[in-house]
């Protein structure tokens, strides 16, 4: 509901540019299908003993946080038809009540996936590079620890963001968190890939035999480094025109330019909840293993008995 108010908002400037609209079933289709399909994610990882290691723990973590945004915003859209049909006060306490615990769940999904991303690349850079120590360091015990910090910090900032909004330092506080874990995994990337050219280098000055072993195990590891990429990518790509959208509320408020931009708000939104939408295939793609048990949980009749 919150994307409402937001329109309002828009519609009360002035502005040359018409604002597009899109269909609330559109909204509920994508939030019903990315909800299916980030859940089957989450029940694959829990399943199957085999993904039961750090890295898929986080990208179920993140996939989990992709599953409250589509319930969340598919909801909401269930809410936004009643109050059209006349079946709900947009105005009314307990739907503000409502709609205050909605936001709340989207701003934790948000966060949840920034944090997600972070201890995910994290893990990259361990396997990678310190692959030696990557079990000692990167024990399930510290990755759960890691798991609850990150839940916790999130449902609690979540509460204060939604709570505290309309102050401009909660807004500023929540671009800025974009903006800064937004620099710390690029440069994460790219010390990652730097220290790779740096390793194939000095593999180039070993035997042949231990350079084909070398290659190999790289290889392994560099694909969940390129995957992580297609994820924060996509994840990038998603949400960055909803938080520029933010930006402008706060600093340009009657530039005809910034209204125009603004008129695009659901489309923006559209761009946010496919995020949740795509994730899932870029796992099924990038993991083997999870393409194995996707197959096993769609088209085995008897999945428990097949799993074992």
């Amino acid at each position: 509901m919150n994307h409402t108010t937001l329109a309002t908002t828009l519609s009360a400037n002035q502005s040359d540019c018409q604002e597009v609209l899109l269909p609330v079933s559109l909204f509920f289709t994508m939030g019903v299908v990315s909800l299916m399909e980030n859940l089957l994610v989450v029940v694959a990882v829990v399943h199957n003993r085999n993904l039961h290691s750090p890295m898929y723990c986080f990208i179920c973590s993140l996939a989990a946080f992709n599953t409250m945004a589509s319930l969340t915003k598919t909801v909401e859209n269930v809410m936004l038809v009643f109050v059209d049909v006349g079946h709900l006060d947009h105005q009314g306490s307990s739907e503000r009540k409502m709609d205050d615990v909605i936001d709340s769940l989207l701003c934790m999904s948000f966060v949840g996936s920034i944090f997600s991303f972070l201890a995910i690349a994290l893990d990259r850079y361990l396997t990678i590079f310190h692959a030696l120590r990557y079990h000692n360091i990167m024990t399930m015990r510290r990755a759960a620890a890691i798991l609850s910090f990150i839940w916790t910090t999130c449902g609690v900032s979540a509460m204060l963001m939604v709570r505290f909004f309309d102050t401009a330092f909660i807004k500023t506080f929540f671009i800025a968190v974009f903006a800064i874990s937004l620099l710390l995994i690029i440069f994460l990337y790219v010390y990652m890939f730097l220290l790779a050219r740096s390793h194939a280098q000095k593999i180039a000055a070993y035997t042949t035999s231990v350079k084909l072993q070398s290659h190999c195990w790289s290889g392994g590891n560099m694909r969940g480094a390129v995957t992580l990429t297609i994820l924060f990518g996509t994840f990038m790509v998603c949400w960055a025109p909803f938080f520029f959208h933010l930006i402008l509320i706060m600093t340009c408020h009657a530039n005809p330019y910034c209204e125009c931009y603004r008129s695009l708000f659901q489309l923006h939104v559209a761009l946010l909840m496919s995020h949740a939408l795509i994730d899932p295939a870029i796992y099924a793609f990038r993991s083997a293993e999870l393409r194995h048990t996707f197959r096993k949980m769609l088209f085995c009749l008897d999945w428990w008995r097949c799993s074992q």
